[in-house]
């Protein structure tokens, strides 16, 4: 599906259930709010690399040296999640494309604007997330 570019300003454009769902305005506010969160978290990315690199000196004092490797554990663990929810962040951006995007997976209903707003990643409605995490819980108790 191609989507027509609307100027779409994320500062003062909210999408309302007024609105039908999904329409170019919607999909363009979230297209550039997914953009604009991806581009941050590239730009953290790319300062921690700048940081890590800074930060090879050796540290007299065992317990400096502890200190930073786990700060950089710490780091590193972060930027893989960070580099996982990139992935879903394209994920999203592709379902944008090929207009799947803002139904669930799983039921094939609209998901809902303020979830959208709140989790732009989301693929599940509330209800059927709600459903996986009781069928995940029963699971891991087994």
């Amino acid at each position: 599906m191609q989507t027509a570019t609307v100027l779409v300003d994320p500062k003062t454009y909210r999408p309302s259930e007024g609105e039908e769902f999904m329409n170019a305005r919607q999909l363009e506010y979230f297209k550039g709010k997914l953009n604009e969160w991806k581009d941050e978290i590239l730009r953290e990315s790319r300062e921690t690399v700048a940081h890590l690199q800074k930060e090879t000196e050796n540290h007299a004092d065992l317990a400096d040296r502890a200190s930073s490797e786990t700060d950089r554990a710490l780091e590193l663990r972060t930027r893989d999640r960070q580099r996982k929810l990139i992935s879903k962040i394209d994920q999203a951006l592709r379902r944008i494309e090929d207009g799947s995007y803002g139904y669930c997976e799983e039921t094939g209903e609209p998901i809902g604007l303020a979830r959208l707003d709140a989790r732009p990643t989301a693929t599940l409605s509330l209800e059927a997330q709600e459903r996986h995490e009781r069928r995940e819980r029963v699971h891991r108790d087994d």
